[in-house]
């Protein structure tokens, strides 16, 4: 039988207090748009390429968000976007390994870039 499970990552949800806040942040980061509609009042779906990232401001509160990355974002020049994440002006730690480096979002998300 096989199986029905996929071996795939639909979707992130991310705890956020200020879903229109986490929006604007998130999306400046990416360099994507911020103008898709805030759903049901709480959630945010980001644009993204593979995996989906949805900001949720129901499922937040401060027991809630990562304490460690559950995820991580990629890019090609890991300079690069250390200093596009220290312009946000988001807490940032020092690239490890010269291949990645932690960070945390307005709401103390902790996330993850490596150069892959």
């Amino acid at each position: 039988m096989k199986n029905p499970i996929a071996r795939q990552i639909g979707t992130v949800f991310v705890p956020v207090s200020d879903i229109a806040k986490a929006r604007d942040w998130y999306c400046g980061l990416l360099g994507v748009p911020a103008d898709g509609e805030i759903l049901f009042g709480h959630l945010y779906v980001l644009p993204m390429n593979g995996a989906g990232l949805v900001l949720d401001s129901k499922i937040y509160s401060a027991d809630a968000v990562f304490r460690v990355p559950a995820f991580h974002l990629n890019t090609a020049d890991i300079q690069a976007a250390y200093l596009r994440v220290q312009d946000t002006g988001a807490e940032v730690a020092e690239i490890r390994d010269g291949q990645w480096f932690n960070f945390k979002d307005p709401d103390g998300n902790v996330l993850m870039i490596c150069e892959c």
